[in-house]
């Protein structure tokens, strides 16, 4: 049985951040992550923190890029901030965090999330990852999804909801390893995370970039 973490740990867990749009595969990555990597990993990312958000301000921070709905991005920088700070918090104290999120700065007005994510980690050990999928396969994905849960539409004639997702999560395209679902099982692209763990812990020099950037 492995020992629970301490609030003293010498060393900070590991933390994995997967970026990208809906039905990219992020979620089923986590799960290969937590079932294959060793050590404790929580999983705190966007479906967790929209089950916590109150149904008034749903989706919360799965709100879609667009702008379209500035009545309910009032509270994102704080349920961002609340997820990025709960991340930092497991992993002083030695616990792993592997999160999926889809981050995107396409709101009514610039809330600079990418920037407030590398401000509230700075010091901790982030491997910031790139999950991207081609529109076609999300297209397929989404179709094959139960009916309501996503916007569906032909592969080759995609809905403007999905382009925006796969235009605006990946700007600037920052990222220490960047993986491709449409190619990779969630455990193909769980290893190759594994490989750029496999060593002492650093700082994520995306993320040192990204708090850089003007």
């Amino acid at each position: 049985m492995t020992a629970p973490a301490r609030s003293d740990a010498a060393e900070p867990g590991r933390i994995v951040i997967l970026n990208g749009a809906p039905r990219s595969g992020k979620s089923s990555i986590a799960r290969a992550v937590q079932e294959t990597l060793d050590g404790i990993w929580l999983n705190l990312g966007v479906d967790l923190w929209m089950t916590a958000t109150p149904h008034g301000l749903s989706p919360g921070i799965g709100l879609r890029p667009g702008g379209e709905r500035p009545d309910l991005e009032v509270a994102i920088p704080a349920l961002y901030g609340a997820l990025f700070e709960s991340i930092a918090a497991a992993s002083r104290l030695g616990l792993n965090v592997v999160t999926e999120v889809g981050l995107h700065d396409s709101y009514s007005i610039p809330m600079g999330i990418l920037a407030d994510l590398a401000r509230r980690l700075t010091g901790l050990p982030v491997l910031f990852v790139g999950v991207r999928c081609p529109i076609e396969e999300i297209m397929r994905r989404r179709n094959a999804s139960p009916p309501g849960s996503y916007t569906s539409g032909e592969p080759g004639d995609p809905p403007a909801p999905a382009l925006l997702w796969q235009s605006e999560v990946h700007k600037p395209g920052v990222y220490d390893i960047e993986v491709d679902t449409s190619v990779a099982s969630p455990v193909d692209c769980a290893m190759a995370i594994a490989r750029r763990l496999d060593g002492p812990a650093a700082e994520s020099a995306a993320l040192r970039r990204l708090a850089a950037a003007p």
